[in-house]
């Protein structure tokens, strides 16, 4: 077991440059984090060719790679053609209610497509009071949680809709989750956001209560294509059929909007590049992680739903919550369904609970960090490049999701998989 964990360190180094080279050599990290993600990654991947002789985990982690960054960046690319420009008030109540929204079309146009829809409209109608706070509850809410009711939502409920979880059974069953972790998430953020309105200053408030600007809507054409890219999400054969889509949905999008759409949404393929070097070097090293919790999960004492509700959120914040997802899935399966035909269908009528509650863990923990799942850097990149106030790794981490986040998942842990 010890020898199979030293395998791990590379995943932990990444992980550590991720949260602290920007902060103590934040031009060399700049400058050098596609080679210390490919360094990183080419060290667990000699291991599997040259001294395990088994490339099909490498593989099969690049099909999911493939699929990953294909959807990401073909989301990122159309909804980088749509311009938004909301009529509003900035106002405490104002940004719930938008917040709010973006919480249930996540499970529409998933966490992806409805963060980079909904950005940049996030970033211009707060401009005049932006605050690190509006990111992050941002990421919490419409990048993470909000997701969590639909396959479409969120990657890891895709995969259980592919392995036999009905598609509505999500919905029917983790509403009140989702109902009271929104409202609690959303209550702790008017608290905050009406505590900055009153501290700006008179011309702020005044000019967020008293804008006249008009709703603009432009580049509407790439509404179909961002139809196109979830329609394909449910396309299985042949292989590559449903990247392929999603590609071509981009580059025709990109082909088809006008240059002044992209220059009103100041896009550029930066963001879209760095999650992609950065993911490369997660997929790759996360192999030995995630091989090590299949193998050990029984013996690691996970049994109840609340175990594996914060197995599998604690395991989402730091690993791709998808196949984290299919693991804990896998373990429940042969803790509660061994030797059954249909594992998921036998936990679904005997311990649906423990479905629930790695859906949710998985879903809602992917907002505690940075890497927790795929939108949450782009936000945070975008954010950056938008001149917005974003906190660093462990800023991210200590002064918001640990004390806003933690004590709510505890609560939805006990009132639901005690």
């Amino acid at each position: 077991m010890l020898a199979e964990l030293v395998w791990v360190i590379p995943f932990a180094a990444l992980l550590i440059s991720i949260a602290a080279l920007p902060l103590l050599q934040k031009h060399f990290w700049e400058k050098n984090y596609p080679l210390v993600c490919l360094s990183l990654a080419l060290l667990v991947a000699a291991r599997y060719v040259f001294f395990l002789r088994n490339a099909l985990p490498l593989v099969h982690t690049a099909g999911e790679y493939l699929s990953f960054i294909a959807l990401i960046g073909s989301l990122y690319v159309v909804a980088g053609g749509i311009h938004i420009n909301v009529k509003g008030e900035a106002t405490p109540v104002a940004n719930c209610v938008f917040l709010l929204i973006g919480a249930i079309l996540s499970n529409f146009l998933g966490t992806t497509g409805a963060s980079m829809v909904m950005i940049r409209p996030w970033l211009r109608m707060n401009r005049y009071r932006l605050t690190a706070y509006h990111v992050v509850f941002f990421i919490f809410l419409v990048s993470n949680i909000g997701g969590g009711l639909t396959p479409i939502g969120d990657p890891p409920l895709f995969l259980g809709y592919l392995q036999g979880v009905p598609f509505f059974w999500v919905l029917e069953n983790a509403w009140p989750v989702w109902s009271l972790t929104v409202g609690l998430v959303l209550a702790v953020f008017y608290f905050f956001d009406s505590q900055n309105f009153k501290r700006a200053p008179g011309a702020v408030r005044q000019k967020e209560t008293g804008r006249a600007e008009e709703w603009r809507f432009l580049g509407g054409h790439n509404v179909f294509f961002l139809f196109m890219i979830i329609g394909s999400v449910f396309l299985n054969r042949p292989v590559f059929l449903r990247e392929s889509i999603m590609i071509a949905a981009a580059v025709l999008s990109y082909r088809t909007t006008r240059r002044e759409v992209h220059e009103s949404n100041d896009f550029s393929f930066g963001p879209i590049r760095e999650v992609a070097i950065l993911f490369a070097g997660i997929f790759t090293t996360m192999i030995p992680a995630l091989e090590w919790l299949e193998r050990h999960a029984q013996a690691i004492g996970i049994h109840s739903p609340a175990q594996f509700y914060w197995g599998s959120g604690v395991l989402s914040s730091v690993l791709d919550n998808a196949p984290t997802y299919l693991n804990f899935l896998s373990a429940a399966g042969g803790l509660f369904a061994a030797g059954a035909p249909s594992p998921v269908q036998t936990l679904l009528a005997d311990h649906s609970n423990t479905i629930l509650a790695i859906s949710v863990g998985s879903v809602f923990f992917g907002a505690m960090t940075y890497i927790g799942n795929g939108p949450n850097l782009l936000v945070k990149s975008i954010a950056d490049r938008s001149h917005g106030k974003t906190p660093g790794f462990f800023h991210y981490i200590l002064g918001y999701s640990l004390p806003v986040l933690l004590p709510i998942f505890a609560l939805v842990g006990f009132l639901f998989f005690r």
